[in-house]
């Protein structure tokens, strides 16, 4: 393939010729390279499909439980994550668990780089867990079945953990995240705060113009489509249907920018675009009846935030249960998952913050402006940021007072107040929302949960029409011989086995590629050629958007006017006036033992000694702020490790946070008037509590305004000035005396 460029007199056609030539030089060079990454691409997919654990886990694993081996076989597994050379664990920290989605694709994407969740987890010292997962489902495997292997594979970390300052954290990415959900509302005492990375808990919500794929189940006509996918499978649903229905949503990377970056940046794009491929060409089986418990209960049914959702067992999965902190990682620019259907479980489960409150949850979200569904648990730079932050703090989160947060970054730098107190390269904070912010993000209008509640029905009568007129006749008419040739021509994997090696065409291609890396003639960034190139890429890109927007458009309108029709509505059973809302009220045996607890805590308002004054005291200053900085928690945890003497575990100084928080909120004039019966006679030791206080409410930033003046408020019930000098002429503190 080599090529010189001919000398040509001078002037400016000659020179257009032979920036030509110099561009079909490259371009040449180019498009055999281009062929030799697509052979590499079809050789390596063909190497991971017949391995028996296919996985792009990064690291070395230490295999834990098998699950196939378990009394209710599963195609899980719970593997220990072997640190590289140079990270150091502390045993003595809690261990964090990477649940991976079964959604199509192979497992890893967790521990897919350095810069991953597992990566950042175990830089901040954390042991790690995997729970990944085989390409085929044991028979009779369900959702259930799944959901109970995952509370055994935690029972054992917790036991190979005794000295963990808390619970496992649990982070369930995409399909994942709503499996982890269920499991932590069944079985709560297993878990410390869980992360939630673009999974999709409330999946009807969206706003207009936005978010396609939320129609498609009304669009299809439902789940039969699902049942018949299966059964032509053979009783499998083969994900790359799932794969296939993700790259539909973008077609002008799916079909032109994919390809086309590895075309233009041929010489440096390989690498990355051969990992990325290893991951997305990794199709995995799923059971029939896990498939259609999917689509029928979630995706089209939307019963898991509605509390609809039961067990073999009778007991009902109810979000509301869960008693660990949930981090909820959503983005703008995730058009699988978007914000809405992120977040907007939390406006069926709650009617206010002081309901989440009453339940005793803490939720903390954060919402990016750009990264896409993927780039949510793949992308280095959410790694380094997000995922890194909440790794490094995830004991800030998990005392926080219960509420609603939201999490927000600043930049670290020189100016930086206290930096040495923050970890990484940002400070994290987590401050208080209302469920306002919430709906500020956008939802639905009574008229479209009118809408999904009628495609719900839809789909239930015509999956019952065809499962009695239709399913049986298909079940008998395919083999496992069939089956197996179908999932072997799905267009996803003919384009992996199209381009390698067993294709005689490819055979001349990998030596024409050696002799082009030989010769590699790269042309000019300025060459006109390439600059024209550059053009109608984006033409191509363009069009193709354009297309997709129209198709979106068009498909929103036929969704919105078919299942808005009031015919419609009441052939199936929807009152088309009717009010429809999702918010469940608190249960009559909720509300009974909430007020028990409620007047216990009264009770013990005036207990206990100068601990639970200078955390009462110290909610009550910081409040005011209406938020938790990174870098007051960590001058917190210094003031009581340079006390020495006995500590409160993690979990012991959580139950006292959250006792004097609820005290505070019942009754703050009582809960401060009974705070200087609680303190010593020594003087020195509240002299100590207000400058421990002063020290972590200024970590932040200086106490001014409204903290001064409670911070005052404080130091006058711990007979001290605001100097922290002794203040003998203080006058009494006047409980009857309006809160500042």
């Amino acid at each position: 393939m080599s090529m010189e460029t001919p000398n040509l007199p001078g002037g400016p056609l000659s020179g257009l010729v032979a920036s030509g030539i110099e561009y079909m030089v490259d371009a040449g060079q180019r498009s055999v390279l281009f062929l030799d990454i697509m052979r590499q691409r079809g050789d390596q997919y063909r190497e991971h499909v017949a391995q028996t654990a296919p996985h792009v886990l990064q690291y070395a694993a230490e295999l834990i439980i098998d699950g196939r081996k378990l009394d209710e076989p599963v195609n899980y597994a719970l593997v220990r994550i072997i640190p590289p050379k140079g990270v150091e664990i502390d045993l003595e920290r809690r261990p964090f668990i990477v649940v991976d989605p079964r959604a199509g694709h192979g497992p890893g994407i967790g521990g897919f780089k350095a810069d991953s969740e597992i990566g950042v987890a175990m830089n901040a010292g954390h042991p790690c867990y995997f729970v990944g997962f085989l390409p085929d489902p044991m028979p009779g495997q369900t959702i259930e079945r799944i959901a109970r292997a995952e509370a055994l594979f935690i029972e054992k970390v917790i036991s190979l953990h005794p000295q963990a300052d808390g619970k496992p954290c649990v982070i369930g990415n995409c399909q994942a995240g709503w499996a982890v959900m269920i499991l932590a509302s069944l079985r709560p005492e297993l878990f410390g705060p869980l992360i939630i990375a673009g999974a999709p808990l409330a999946y009807w919500e969206g706003v207009h113009g936005k978010y396609p794929m939320r129609y498609s189940g009304g669009l299809l006509g439902g789940s039969w489509l699902t049942a018949l996918t299966s059964d032509l499978g053979g009783g499998k649903f083969d994900g790359a249907w799932l794969v296939q229905n993700f790259e539909n949503q973008n077609p002008s990377n799916t079909l032109w920018t994919k390809q086309y970056n590895v075309y233009s940046k041929v010489d440096t794009e390989a690498d990355r675009y051969l990992e990325f491929e290893r991951w997305w060409g990794g199709h995995v089986n799923l059971n029939a009846e896990e498939i259609q418990f999917i689509v029928d209960e979630l995706f089209v049914g939307n019963n898991l935030a509605a509390g609809n959702i039961k067990m073999s067992d009778g007991a009902t999965v109810d979000l509301r249960k869960i008693r660990s902190p949930i981090v909820v990682f959503c983005s703008e620019g995730d058009n699988v998952t978007p914000p809405q259907q992120a977040l907007n479980w939390i406006l069926d489960c709650y009617a206010d913050v002081d309901e989440i409150r009453a339940y005793g949850q803490t939720i903390v979200y954060t919402v990016h402006q750009t990264v896409g569904h993927l780039g949510i648990f793949v992308s280095g730079g959410v790694a380094k940021k997000e995922h890194a932050e909440f790794s490094s703090n995830i004991d800030l989160i998990d005392v926080l007072p219960p509420g609603l947060y939201e999490a927000t970054f600043e930049a670290r730098g020189s100016d930086t107040l206290n930096a040495d107190l923050a970890v990484g390269q940002w400070v994290m904070r987590c401050e208080a929302r209302t469920l306002d912010d919430i709906r500020a993000m956008g939802g639905n209008s009574p008229e479209d949960e009118r809408r999904f509640a009628a495609a719900k029905r839809v789909s239930e009568l015509n999956l019952a029409a065809y499962q009695k007129f239709v399913q049986p006749w298909v079940k008998s008419m395919v083999t496992p011989q069939m089956a197996e040739w179908a999932r072997n021509m799905h267009p996803l994997r003919l384009q992996y086995e199209a381009f390698s090696s067993q294709n005689p065409l490819m055979a001349a291609v990998k030596s024409a590629a050696e002799k082009v890396e030989d010769n590699r003639k790269p042309v000019a960034s300025e060459n006109p050629f390439l600059v024209f190139q550059e053009q109608m890429s984006k033409q191509i890109v363009h069009m193709l958007d354009s297309w997709r927007d129209s198709q979106e458009t068009l498909s929103e309108a036929i969704f919105l006017n078919v299942y808005g029709s009031p015919a419609l509505q009441a052939a199936v059973g929807i009152d088309p006036k009717s009010e429809p809302s999702r918010r469940r009220e608190m249960s009559p045996e909720h509300r009974a033992m909430l007020d028990k607890r409620i007047a216990e805590l009264k009770s013990k308002i005036g207990e206990g000694g100068l601990r639970e004054a200078a955390v009462r005291a110290l909610l009550y200053v910081g409040s005011a702020r209406g938020m938790v900085d990174e870098r007051s928690i960590e001058a917190l945890r210094q003031v009581r490790h340079a006390r020495g003497g006995a500590r409160l575990t993690l979990p012991e100084f959580k139950m006292l946070v959250r006792e004097q928080f609820f005290m505070l909120l019942l009754d703050r004039e009582g809960a401060l008037a009974a705070i200087p019966k609680m303190l010593p006679d020594d003087i020195n030791q509240r002299h100590a509590a207000i400058d421990a206080m002063r020290h972590v409410l200024s970590a932040s930033e200086e106490i001014t305004g409204e903290r001064a003046i409670r911070l005052k408020r404080v130091a006058e019930l711990f007979g001290v000035d605001a100097g922290g000098e002794p203040a003998s002429n203080v006058a009494p503190f006047d409980p009857k005396a309006k809160a500042s």
